[in-house]
């Protein structure tokens, strides 16, 4: 892990503001109704003060944060000459009248949610996390990245001067527990959009009510197939396996001159068996032997016998899709168990992206390599911006799925100003298509299949953080 140093709360409220504000340009575009003061208080960040998160074991379990603000509201009107007093009258009549109507359609949006905040009112949304369980640490990382988020917006100004309220619900990795939390935040909390979940199980289990209810959800971990395509209320800020992967095994390919693989994966999970493919696809296309594919089903403990088999077919490089209880236990026997030289690679999927890896296996993670959406050297101010205060307030590195979660509020927020007061899931829906913001992630928009638009990077473990493989 790399070292922390922990800056002044006020600074790094300053450096964010202006590092948001640098970024945005003071606007950001979109559709009809938003505005350059509304898309900065969006997108304008600043450092959290609360303590970190700790996870619920009760999936019922909701928490809110708010933050009261105020708005302000515009006018228009236009005037016109002419050579008589009947003529003069008539032109100014009509121009106040064309100005009006031209203008009340730019402006109800911020106007309508501008009111919602004067009354005190809140937007609320859900957000779906996986904080117990055996995959908490993906989920524990999302929860802390959106309160830092969701504090930062509402101190710049909320959604509009409306505070953003989430209401969070722990689906401790299991696809029917996702299910009913689902249910809970649509049919009881009414909530008109959903940041979440944090599996690609789980996505596949409660999207299709939430695009049956017609509630916008935006995914800020879902790497697995089937997820977007379940419907058009469906987005991810996530790039998928499909995604990633091609990208991840070329660059493994031509760099250490891979001819010979063996594959592991689970055998039982959307996400697992979605990296498989992408990784069998990939290697097929660049020409590289297969020479052994292993299964596994979750919750398996022991890999041996499955790890013996690819150590004995000697291949250059180990593809690992597993979620993290699994690939620490992969890792532990390849380089401890079995001593599988690092001179045979390891290259993982999504589920290896994580910190929580390093610190169950130590030193049998060098050197694993895994393809990702950010890498925490970036250079984006706002990226450098987002690290700083998650190492402020959580005394800890920010990992992939921290940023992803960080940018989903962002960009949510950025979707919501634009939807008016009271939005529904369908003019949420409606706004994400137009998504273009900077981010921590980058700058960010939404191809047409509602993936998320842009390239990927490739990783390595050295020196027990994440460096850029090159």
């Amino acid at each position: 892990m790399m070292s922390t140093t922990r800056l002044p709360r006020r600074t790094v409220l300053g450096a964010l503001a202006t590092l948001a504000l640098t970024a945005c340009g003071g606007s950001v575009s979109g559709s009809a109704g938003s505005t350059s003061a509304a898309a900065t208080a969006a997108l304008t960040t600043s450092a959290a003060t609360t303590a970190p998160a700790t996870a619920s074991s009760s999936a019922a379990t909701t928490t809110a944060v708010t933050t009261s603000a105020a708005s302000t509201a515009s006018s228009a009107s236009a005037s016109t000459s002419a050579s008589t007093a009947a003529t003069s009258s008539a032109v100014t009549t009509s121009a106040v009248a064309s100005t009006t109507a031209a203008t009340s359609a730019s402006t109800s949006a911020a106007a309508s949610t501008a009111a919602a905040a004067a009354s005190g009112t809140s937007i609320k949304i859900g957000a779906v996390y996986t904080t117990t369980g055996a995959n908490a640490a993906y989920g524990l990382s999302q929860t802390n990245a959106t309160k830092l988020a969701v504090d930062d917006l509402n101190k710049a100004g909320g959604i509009s001067g409306a505070p953003l309220e989430v209401l969070y619900q722990d689906d401790a990795g299991d696809a029917k527990q996702a299910l009913t939390v689902y249910q809970t935040l649509i049919q009881s909390d009414k909530v008109p959009a959903i940041i979440g979940p944090t599996l690609s199980s789980s996505a596949v289990s409660a999207d299709p009510i939430a695009q049956q209810a017609k509630v916008a959800v935006l995914a800020v971990s879902n790497t697995g197939d089937g997820v977007v395509t379940i419907g058009d209320f469906i987005f991810r800020d996530s790039l998928s396996e499909a995604q990633v992967l091609p990208v991840t095994v070329k660059t493994v390919v031509d760099k250490l001159k891979v001819t010979k693989a063996a594959i592991i994966y689970g055998n039982d999970n959307a996400f697992t068996v979605s990296g498989y493919k992408a990784m069998k696809d990939a290697l097929t296309k660049n020409n590289v032997q297969i020479l052994t594919e292993e299964t596994f089903a979750s919750g398996d403990v022991d890999f041996s016998a499955q790890l013996t088999k690819i150590k004995g077919a000697n291949p250059q490089a180990i593809f690992v899709s597993a979620l993290l209880p699994e690939a620490t236990r992969i890792l532990d026997t390849t380089r401890n168990k079995l001593q599988i030289p690092d001179t045979i690679h390891i290259v993982g999927g999504n589920g290896l992206n994580t910190p929580q890896l390093i610190k169950n296996v130590g030193k049998a993670a060098e050197g694993v390599i895994v393809g990702a959406a950010w890498n925490i050297a970036s250079e984006n101010p706002l990226s450098k911006a987002f690290v700083t205060a998650y190492k402020a307030k959580y005394n800890a590195d920010p990992d992939q799925f921290a940023a992803q979660a960080y940018a989903g509020v962002t960009i949510m927020a950025d979707a919501l100003k634009r939807a008016g007061a009271n939005p529904t899931g369908d003019a949420i829906r409606q706004a994400l298509t137009t998504s273009k913001l900077p981010t921590v992630l980058g700058d960010f928009s939404f191809l047409s299949s509602r993936d998320a638009n842009q390239a990927p990077v490739i990783q390595i473990i050295q020196n027990g953080t994440f460096a850029i493989f090159s």
